[in-house]
């Protein structure tokens, strides 16, 4: 099988590393090598952050280079933005429209920028943006909104309901398990 590429990419704090943690626990019981790397910003300070998971019959590398994401999952609309060199010609972003102002912005020295969703398909990138932090309070918690993404992600594989639930209760600690699996199943039925 040909090497997978998944970065999740947000700020400091959204729970990007839970999700890949997720993904990869899930893809080890599918039989898959993968690696996973962890590329934290300032993360303490709202920074940008960055996971890479690659599977297939064999990785060699937990690095992805541009042009070889098949899937961006992002916690924040800027960050898609960001990291779009990295997606494949056919790969797909999954976006939560959440908007979560840098540095630059908080201090009046920049602006956030507008219609970024459309910026991105007018370069005919496949963006699936939608509000995944809403999702996220109707399951219990603004902090679920990582599982609401890894919910719309999972549409994109070939495993069952079931397989990712197991994954979820692996990862997650029991007395939020529950919610997250709310979350979860909220972002892969809308």
């Amino acid at each position: 099988m040909e090497t997978k590429n998944i970065m999740i990419v947000g700020v400091g704090g959204q729970g990007s590393l839970l999700a890949s943690k997720l993904l990869g626990r899930l893809l080890l019981t599918k039989g898959y090598d993968i690696k996973v790397s962890e590329v934290h910003g300032m993360s303490q300070r709202g920074g940008s952050v960055v996971t890479y998971v690659r599977y297939g019959d064999k990785v060699y590398s937990p690095i992805i280079d541009k042009g070889q994401a098949d899937f961006i999952v992002s916690f924040e609309l800027l960050e898609a933005a960001r990291w779009t060199e990295y997606l494949k010609p056919n790969g797909k972003i999954v976006t939560n429209t959440q908007q979560v102002n840098p540095m630059p912005v908080i201090t009046g020295a920049a602006s956030y920028p507008e219609n970024l969703v459309q910026k991105m398909q007018e370069k005919g990138i496949d963006v699936d943006a939608f509000d995944a932090l809403s999702l996220a309070e109707e399951a219990g918690s603004s902090k679920a909104a990582n599982l609401v993404l890894m919910g719309r992600l999972s549409k994109g594989f070939d495993f069952t309901e079931e397989e990712w639930m197991q994954a979820i209760s692996q990862s997650v600690p029991g007395k939020f398990l529950e919610m997250n699996q709310k979350a979860f199943r909220l972002g892969r039925e809308s």
